[in-house]
């Protein structure tokens, strides 16, 4: 139960995610979801040696992870990790929490599990637009392509005005293909996205920013 007790504490803090026991009957599993989408990316509980046929009598605790299918082809040459137990055996995989598996490896296949269940084209959205230096700008279709698709610029455009951590997220430092700033609804209203790039050192003229002298640089 140690390890258990480890790894619950990890994602609480790690992911700000607490654990749900959905099932009366098994009060002990676990269950961890994303927050943005409520989709599982982890569940703890404790099944029966003989349900995995392994040895001895009792129980072991283990924890079933989203895997690329890739991975998951692997697991026969990894001691502990197994395709999942009670699940889409073609994307989960169980792990023992026993000691079997280095909890580093835990850690970061945990953390594999996250990234994937949580993946969205928001979610790239928001991490290309962190990517744009201070004292520089980008276009709709920059930030569309960092993303992964340069065609949904569409897409950036409503992700920003959704932005769940202006302090965070920088979108004042996108603008479109023009250089022209967003409408005024936007970045809490006329001249803030005009201020906010001028505090960091971007010229705005007419609510227009040179894209020649401040636009960043295609990123690869």
């Amino acid at each position: 139960m140690e390890i258990v007790n480890k790894l619950v504490e990890e994602i609480e803090k790690t992911y700000k995610v607490i654990p749900e026991r959905p099932w009366a009957k098994d009060p002990q599993s676990m269950t961890f979801k994303v927050k943005e989408n409520s989709k599982w990316f982890a569940l703890i509980m404790p099944v029966k040696r003989k349900s995995l046929a392994l040895e001895g009598e009792g129980e072991i605790w283990i924890m079933n992870l989203k895997a690329p299918s890739d991975y998951i082809m692997l697991t026969g040459g990894t001691k502990g990790v197994i395709p999942a137990y009670h699940m889409n055996k073609q994307h989960w995989i169980t792990v023992f929490l026993d000691g079997t598996v280095d909890y580093a490896m835990i850690l970061n296949l945990l953390d594999n599990s996250y990234n994937i269940v949580s993946d969205s084209p928001t979610k790239r959205i928001y991490e290309a637009v962190k990517r744009i230096p201070k004292g520089k700008v980008a276009t709709y279709a920059q930030v569309a392509a960092m993303a992964g698709n340069e065609k949904m610029s569409r897409a950036v455009g409503n992700a920003l005005h959704k932005n769940p951590e202006p302090g965070i997220i920088p979108c004042h430092r996108v603008v479109d293909s023009k250089g022209r700033l967003a409408g005024a609804f936007a970045f809490g209203g006329a001249g803030a996205q005009a201020k906010l790039l001028a505090d960091e050192g971007v010229e705005v003229i007419d609510e227009f920013v040179d894209l020649k002298k401040y636009k960043m640089n295609d990123v690869i």
